[in-house]
């Protein structure tokens, strides 16, 4: 039975008086945490602890995002059997949806999830297929557990990101499908940044964009050249993390994936992506790997979606009472 939905703005309606915060990393957050494993990071966490990811939703909900994505990327039949979990996909998409409605409540919007399967070939005259029934085995269940809009991404294959356009539109909610640019400005197919765009709008997306893969330096400008040639609304979910400009992938950097930690942008950092991105027309404004609860904090205060922390404390009681007094920090600008 489908779950009825609560009465609250939806994404459209939101983007159309201004810009809207998503939320940040999942999985390699929780494999940080020890509640994924590095290498396949499929989401079993759903199952097997759902606490852990119930409170990375909180976290993000109180930093203030205004989107909680359920964790069903990976939660494919053919992902989930490399780790023999392919039993388990009705169970974990339904779960993960329950719970992040559970922390969503009725101001926040849950997004179900539909990620690249890893089983797109455009050489293959049957993987289009298998994609599609893929897709809409996640969709039915997602859609049933009632989530408000769609996110497809990930896609470095355009052929890939149309397909999820196709199977998730005739759902009536609204479409979000995100493209993730390697080293190369252009897709896995062929296609530029601003083809793919106007390929993508005119399939039906609602919301086309970037995400993952690349930081905010090198992920500004694909928006930038979306923003030219669609009339829809963009999104940008870039990765917090430094890479050299040789290397714009952060997952083929030698370090990934567990030895990311030293390349961790600063939420400062991810601050002014998220100012630059609203200048520049960007309506969905989040963030994808290596972007925990204070990224998201400092993006939401500076786009107004939170005010600064300023509940007083005393200071100058005629000594230094921390380090922050000592070396004066308080009297600097501390984002």
């Amino acid at each position: 039975m489908n779950k009825e939905r609560s009465v609250k703005k939806g994404i459209l309606e939101r983007l159309a008086e201004g810009p809207v915060l998503g939320d940040g990393g999942y999985l390699l957050e929780l494999e940080k945490r020890g509640w994924v494993r590095a290498g396949p990071f499929t989401p079993e966490v759903v199952l097997n602890n759902p606490d852990a990811l119930r409170q990375l939703h909180v976290e993000f909900k109180t930093a203030g995002s205004e989107v909680l994505q359920a964790l069903t990327f990976y939660a494919s039949r053919d992902k989930l059997a490399t780790v023999g979990l392919a039993d388990k996909l009705v169970e974990m998409n339904r779960t993960a949806v329950r719970i992040a409605r559970d922390v969503a409540g009725e101001d926040t919007l849950v997004s179900g999830n539909l990620s690249l399967t890893w089983m797109y070939d455009p050489d293959d005259e049957t993987s289009s297929d298998r994609v599609r029934k893929l897709f809409d085995e996640q969709l039915e269940l997602q859609i049933d557990e009632g989530v408000d809009f769609i996110i497809g991404e990930t896609y470095s294959w355009l052929g890939e990101a149309l397909l999820a356009v196709e199977r998730a539109k005739p759902s009536g909610l609204p479409v979000m499908v995100t493209l993730s640019f390697e080293n190369e400005d252009v897709t896995e197919d062929g296609y530029s940044v601003t083809e793919s765009a106007k390929r993508l709008e005119g399939a039906g997306a609602d919301i086309v964009g970037v995400n993952c893969l690349r930081n905010p330096s090198t992920t500004l400008p694909l928006l930038a050249e979306m923003k030219s040639v669609v009339s829809c609304h963009l999104a940008g979910q870039p990765t917090a993390y430094r890479t050299p400009p040789e290397q714009k992938d952060f997952t083929a950097l030698p370090g990934f994936p567990t030895e990311l930690d030293p390349l961790q942008m600063t939420r400062s950092e991810m601050a002014s992506f998220a100012e630059q991105a609203h200048q520049g027309g960007i309506g969905y404004i989040g963030a994808c790997c290596g972007a925990v609860a204070t990224h998201i904090r400092a993006m939401a205060v500076t786009l107004q979606k939170r005010a600064p922390d300023e509940s007083p404390w005393k200071v100058y009681q005629g000594r230094a009472m921390s380090a922050f007094e000592f070396y004066g920090h308080d009297r600097e600008k501390v984002p």
